[in-house]
């Protein structure tokens, strides 16, 4: 069964392109335009003060 939550392998960063075939726990997920976008730990560290405001990815 197809488990939304879980998403499938490989997985990429929304933002740099960086992917993984687990989804560590240091990744952000985020739902934007009724779509899950994921971002490495690099760019959700990067943008922390945008990803808080719930600002879409576009803006940042």
């Amino acid at each position: 069964m197809n488990d939304a939550r879980i998403p499938e392998a490989p997985l990429a960063c929304a933002r740099c392109g960086k992917t993984t075939d687990t989804l560590p726990l240091t990744w952000t997920c985020s739902v934007e335009n009724g779509r899950r976008e994921y971002f490495c730990e690099e760019c959700a560290r990067a943008n922390i003060r945008a990803i808080e405001g719930r600002l879409d990815s576009a803006w940042w």
